[in-house]
């Protein structure tokens, strides 16, 4: 039986308070930043694909980013950021979405996930998001990724998924991706687990 994605987020996020969620971060410092560390300037066009409701909007909001977009399946999740920024949504672009299927805008300068690759189990998924990724990533442009490190669970919300130290995702990501840096990061869940992360800065130079 194929999973419906959407069915299954949009679940998650209307039966879940954003703070209950296992990857809640009221301020995710890491993601900040390694976004910093690109030195790219505040207008750069920037992508965060499945953010679903993530803080990270709110923070480069108020450090004066621009030319802002986030991506999410789940219509619930984008609703719920809307609602919380209130009329500082309207300097965003929200696109509902599968990242996989989507027509994108772009290009972008930062192609920002903490919730999407590692999910991504089989190949044709994995192929589907790096043609999306090379398609819509500007030349020079940077890619900050982050999935569960080879010590982190092998399963989140209801669902498989691969874990990847720097060396692994580097690999598969594949020529053109020329790694910069990297962050390990023990978070810790609302409920009180501890879930070791891997984040990764990356140039695109195709």
């Amino acid at each position: 039986m194929t999973l419906d994605r959407k069915a299954h987020w949009e679940r998650i996020y209307r039966d879940k308070e954003e703070s209950d969620t296992s990857w809640f971060q009221p301020r995710p410092e890491t993601s900040l930043a390694l976004i910093e560390a690109t030195g790219e300037p505040p207008e750069a066009p920037f992508i965060d694909v499945g953010g679903g409701t993530s803080r990270l909007v709110d923070h480069l909001l108020e450090r004066g980013w621009k030319n802002l977009c986030v991506l999410d399946i789940s219509g619930t999740a984008l609703e719920k950021s809307r609602q919380r920024l209130g009329p500082r949504a309207d300097a965003v672009q929200w696109l509902e979405a599968d990242l996989l299927e989507a027509d994108l805008p772009g290009p972008w300068r930062i192609w920002h996930d903490r919730a999407v690759f590692h999910f991504l189990t089989g190949e044709d998924a994995r192929q589907r998001y790096l043609q999306q990724l090379r398609r819509h990533l500007a030349p020079g442009g940077h890619l900050v990724i982050a999935t569960f490190s080879p010590e982190g669970p092998e399963a989140c919300s209801g669902l498989p998924v691969r874990r990847y130290s720097p060396g692994q995702l580097a690999e598969v990501l594949g020529n053109g991706f020329e790694p910069e840096e990297t962050r390990e990061e023990l978070h810790r869940t609302p409920a009180g687990k501890e879930q070791s992360f891997v984040y990764c800065r990356f140039r695109y130079q195709p």
